[in-house]
């Protein structure tokens, strides 16, 4: 696993996921009722629906994603994440696994991807453009390593559009998930559960869908299609960069 982090403008992001690998991964599907991997596989389908030899995987956390395309593909995938903590977890899941000769994990930022122009077929990234601060930069640089045709594919959580399950979607997300995250994992998953609501739909009223469809083509994508997950609770996005 080899670094290549910069500058701390990701403080915050490394602070709130490095109390977290240990029971990350169990967490994530408990706390979203199983969806989480739903939408993983959604988006990991766009990815293997492309056949490709060398996937970028950004934001790549304990490696699950990594991992999945890795089994649904003959790619060898490089995953990137710019906290060790969930690398280094990351490393242990591969190994079991069987994956790790599929896989290289590097630690790095998003916004300063450490690969030349067009290295990679493929490229997925996951809750991803919350934690950056200018998502259509961000956006850029990761077209910047694709090669043209290469397949982008994207999850991020969402805001159900519909006004009764948004309802419920606030009350899940402000009040059951940071209780659940404190009796589940404790006071750094009851500080992400109390964060996560508020986070996204902050997010969306900045940047709503159709401004992110916008950003994906002025980076460089066409093609580009979403599916909404779950009610709105989850969104799968895909493209391919522009020759």
């Amino acid at each position: 696993m080899r670094s290549s982090v910069r500058g701390d403008s990701n403080r915050f992001a490394r602070q709130l996921f490095e109390p977290l690998p240990d029971r990350y991964d169990l967490l994530a599907e408990l706390l979203s009722f199983g969806q989480n991997s739903r939408w993983r596989k959604a988006m990991v389908g766009e990815i293997a629906n492309s056949t490709p030899k060398c996937v970028l995987d950004v934001a790549s956390g304990t490696a699950g994603v990594a991992q999945q395309i890795a089994k649904r593909t003959d790619a060898h995938v490089v995953g990137i994440d710019l906290t060790e903590e969930m690398l280094r977890r990351g490393q242990r899941n591969l190994t079991a696994s069987g994956t790790q000769d599929r896989v290289s994990l590097v630690m790095g930022r998003a916004e300063a991807l450490p690969f030349e122009d067009a290295t990679f077929d493929a490229l997925s990234f996951t809750y991803l453009l919350r934690y950056v601060r200018d998502p259509q930069s961000t956006l850029a640089e990761l077209a910047r390593v694709v090669k043209p045709g290469g397949t982008v594919a994207s999850l991020e959580f969402y805001v159900p559009p519909n006004p009764f399950w948004r309802a419920w979607w606030w009350l899940y997300t402000r009040l059951v998930l940071p209780v659940a995250g404190r009796f589940t994992g404790g006071h750094a998953w009851f500080e992400v559960g109390r964060f996560l609501g508020p986070n996204i739909s902050d997010h969306y009223r900045r940047y709503p869908l159709e401004w992110t469809r916008n950003a994906w083509h002025r980076a460089g994508f066409r093609d580009i299609d979403v599916q909404i997950m779950s009610l709105g609770g989850g969104l799968v996005m895909w493209g391919r960069r522009r020759g």
